[in-house]
């Protein structure tokens, strides 16, 4: 299955390719995902953790990431395995930055290969349309991480409202590396009518 993605970041690309070369951080910034071990070498253990209705898995397996700081390009290879399901996945992806005015473009070409359970969402176009998704929170996710730190300059006194109003209480925001199941299965039904409505 080949997947191809496109995405700019509010952040200049000597910040944002530094963050790239950080696996831990990049990989805090990726919805689902987890690093587990840095081998050393360009070598990782991570794992990856999907949910579709009622499709749960999660895949445990090892990246090699290579690197080339003149292009400012990557490439990645990595293989996991869901121990409970049985599924089996390989990607093989090649990423690329560039400047774009004040923002960074980034750039994704990915072969991805899945074997067992979780192949028949590859072939309901459902994969695509959660790479959508997930690339959308993790480029949301990379700006928040390169994001200025605001100091607060609020005198003492003011720091504290007098009267605290407890009625207004708001859900916290989930982390950065969970994925937003409401913005998934938003983007699932709209692909859903336009591919309805395409065929019309």
């Amino acid at each position: 299955m080949q997947i191809t993605q496109s995405f700019k970041v509010a952040r200049p690309l000597p910040a944002v390719w530094a963050l790239f070369q950080d696996i831990p951080e990049i990989a805090r910034c990726m919805p689902g995902a987890e690093l587990i071990e840095d081998k050393g070498d360009g070598n990782y253990l991570g794992r990856v953790g999907i949910k579709l209705g009622p499709f749960n898995a999660s895949f445990e397996g090892e990246a090699k990431v290579k690197v080339d700081a003149a292009t400012h390009t990557g490439h990645v290879e990595g293989k996991g395995m869901d121990k409970r399901g049985g599924s089996r996945s390989k990607l093989v992806m090649d990423y690329s930055l560039s400047e774009s005015g004040d923002l960074t473009a980034v750039d994704i070409k990915a072969d991805l290969q899945l074997s067992g359970p979780v192949a028949q969402f590859g072939r309901t176009g459902v994969i695509t349309e959660t790479a959508n998704v997930l690339i959308a929170q993790f480029a949301r996710n990379i700006e928040q991480k390169l994001a200025p730190a605001v100091t607060e300059t609020r005198p003492a006194l003011e720091a504290e409202p007098a009267v605290k109003v407890v009625n207004e209480a708001k859900p916290a925001p989930a982390p950065a590396n969970q994925i937003s199941v409401a913005t998934l299965l938003g983007a699932l039904i709209s692909s859903f009518f336009r591919r309805l409505f395409g065929r019309a």
